[in-house]
């Protein structure tokens, strides 16, 4: 499920705030981090909200797990200062993606790997992802991004490893466009497999290239929300004294 509300679909965010009303009796709207595609994971998810509610901070995982289905779950709650904004006071957020790469599929991992039959060279798919640091105009990458909203975001990060059978694309930026690191992410396979040069994302960038909308973006399920980063943390968690 995504993260976002949808009409007539359970979502991440849906689900949040119905066990939230289960345990504070409140309607209370949650806000996210980052919003999620529908298949997608997150395990760094990062959501706030208001509550009149007077139990301590330190109830709250355990009390909405208890409401929650079993595949999501809290892990911490905290006590925020005024004001804080868990989208907008985020200064980057990091993605990473998994990839199968061998002949046959794995029925353990079919829910969280993208399964590539033919050998990926992750040397080359290396050296492209190398275009995207930087700040740029991602509006080739996205899909449905409103004309009159800046598509331009800060990369800092997106690396390329492989571990045995497996290739792990992860990536850092100030924020992402709609299906953008999936198709980017299917860029870099093609070109892992040879179909396409490692100089094609500087071209796609800078509009040289015109058959990006022929690489279709890559399943959601080999993507998760790794981490939520923000300047000084800590500074805006209350103490227990200060949360009274």
């Amino acid at each position: 499920m995504g993260f976002q509300l949808q009409r007539g679909q359970p979502t991440i965010q849906g689900e949040i705030e119905k066990s939230l009303k289960r345990f504070t009796g409140e309607t209370i709207r949650i806000r996210g981090a980052s919003r999620t595609d529908s298949g997608a994971h997150a395990r760094g998810q990062v959501v706030d909200f208001v509550t009149r509610s007077r139990h301590g901070v330190d109830i709250f995982p355990r009390a909405l797990n208890h409401h929650l289905p079993r595949d999501i779950r809290v892990v911490q709650a905290y006590h925020m200062v005024a004001g804080f904004h868990s989208r907008r006071d985020a200064i980057s957020r990091t993605y990473r993606y998994h990839i199968l790469n061998r002949a046959w599929p794995s029925p353990l991992d079919r829910h969280t790997c993208f399964w590539v039959r033919d050998p990926l060279d992750a040397g080359s798919m290396t050296a492209a992802a190398q275009g995207f640091l930087g700040i740029h105009d991602f509006r080739a990458l996205g899909v449905g991004h409103p004309a009159g909203l800046s598509a331009v975001r800060r990369v800092s990060r997106w690396d390329v490893w492989r571990e045995d059978e497996n290739v792990i694309i992860e990536c850092e930026a100030n924020g992402f466009l709609r299906h953008q690191i999936r198709r980017a992410n299917a860029i870099l396979i093609e070109v892992g497999k040879g179909r396409l040069p490692t100089e094609v994302v500087k071209d796609i960038l800078e509009g040289g290239y015109q058959s990006t909308r022929e690489v279709a973006p890559i399943p959601a399920l080999g993507l998760c929300l790794m981490k939520v980063t923000y300047p000084n943390f800590w500074s805006k968690v209350k103490s227990g004294h200060e949360a009274d």
